[in-house]
């Protein structure tokens, strides 16, 4: 591996590689030119990945190739950040979708005062056949306006590849993510950290070889990582809504007696908006007690009273009477139907009320023990 020399460079250029041998040639050579032109000390770090010439190329043309094991989009920029020594970090793709000829107006933000300027294609130039429509149209969009919705961030293209940032602020970022989520994680958490965002409108090429991207997984992935900043709006809000609807439905048709034998449908359909609402609102729970061990969400009151000992053990005890209810009142359903010599038995509310009380204890006492397991990892529980 080249040695990094001694004298610490104004810029670090830091560019991930899965099999570029095609582009990197002419991506390494374009970038040097222009910190040439600038009159700028840089150095150009490849994270690479690679099972092809990418490395052996990239060497040859000065670069330090850092080899990194895991595969993933965030693990290739956390590799190439350990790296970097500039007082300014650009970073880029190899494959030529971004032009090196753009960093200038980088850099030129970061002197102006910016801490973390991201590039914007959808408020530049998309050449054709560069970006899906999917992308383009949907999938960026919804994305980035559900992150400038949770995070109040202010930018058009949270997904764009080009960037820049300050060493100082990199330092302050909680960076861990190994997937393309690592795109959202660096702008969730420059927000979070108050840092002076700025966008840079740029131009977007057709990318030469093969796409590295998965649009569902990918667009999950995003996705799953604001869950996990943000559970109240994904998963707290929508199942206290489903719960409180199926709650009520129920109450309404079984507060009509046995007349209600009919209404069955209406009963099922109560039963299960409650079910689905309950999962989801615990899942939301599961959410929250992660982020916080993850260290990504703070710690509120509510929050604070959920994880503590003493109210997992009040979870516990809550689901064990759930339960003891919902085994009680189905083996009295039982007991009904012996006596009535095992033919029509017309207690479809009791069976419904004892399916009921019986997955909720199960989730909840199941649901207090995960939480438990969860946050002994970081000493949360007392």
């Amino acid at each position: 591996m080249r040695e990094i020399p001694n004298i610490v460079p104004r810029v670090s250029l830091v560019i991930p590689t899965l099999n570029e041998q095609d582009t990197i040639g002419e991506c390494i050579q374009k970038a040097r030119a222009v910190f040439q032109e600038m009159g700028m000390e840089a150095d150009i770090i490849v994270a690479d990945s690679s099972s092809d010439q990418t490395p052996r190329i990239a060497r040859s043309l000065g670069a330090v190739v850092v080899k990194v094991d895991r595969l993933g989009y965030g693990n290739a920029y956390l590799g190439g950040f350990a790296w970097a020594r500039g007082d300014y970090i650009v970073i880029m793709d190899g494959d030529l979708t971004y032009d090196p000829g753009e960093i200038p107006q980088f850099i030129e933000k970061l002197d102006q005062g910016a801490d973390f300027v991201i590039g914007t294609r959808l408020k530049g130039k998309i050449l054709p056949h560069a970006m899906p429509g999917l992308h383009r149209y949907l999938g960026n969009p919804l994305l980035t306006g559900l992150l400038n919705l949770l995070f109040t961030t202010g930018i058009s293209d949270a997904h764009c590849g080009m960037r820049a940032i300050r060493r100082s602020a990199l330092e302050k970022l909680q960076l861990r993510t190994g997937g393309m989520e690592f795109a959202s994680e660096m702008v969730i958490e420059a927000s979070r950290r108050g840092l002076r965002i700025d966008e840079v409108p740029i131009t977007y090429y057709p990318r030469r070889g093969e796409s590295k991207l998965s649009s569902l997984s990918d667009g999950w992935r995003h996705l799953r990582f604001m869950m996990l900043y943000r559970p109240v709006p994904f998963l707290l809000v929508p199942g206290l809504v489903a719960m409180a609807l199926g709650v009520a439905l129920t109450i309404a048709v079984l507060d009509q007696g046995r007349w209600s034998e009919i209404r069955m449908h209406s009963l099922i359909l109560g039963s299960l908006l409650s079910i689905i609402g309950y999962q989801t609102l615990l899942a939301g729970m599961y959410f929250a007690a992660f982020g916080a061990t993850y260290g990504v969400s703070g710690r509120s009151g509510w929050l604070n009273r959920m994880i503590s000992y003493h109210s997992l053990e009040k979870t516990l005890l809550l689901g064990l009477a759930l339960l003891a209810a919902g085994v009680l009142l189905g083996a009295s359903v039982l007991l009904d139907w012996r006596e009535a010599g095992y033919g029509t038995l017309y207690e479809v509310q009791s069976a419904m009320m004892a399916l009921i009380l019986s997955i909720l204890g199960l989730q909840t006492v199941f649901s207090g023990m995960f939480i438990s397991l969860l946050l002994l990892k970081d000493g949360y529980e007392r």
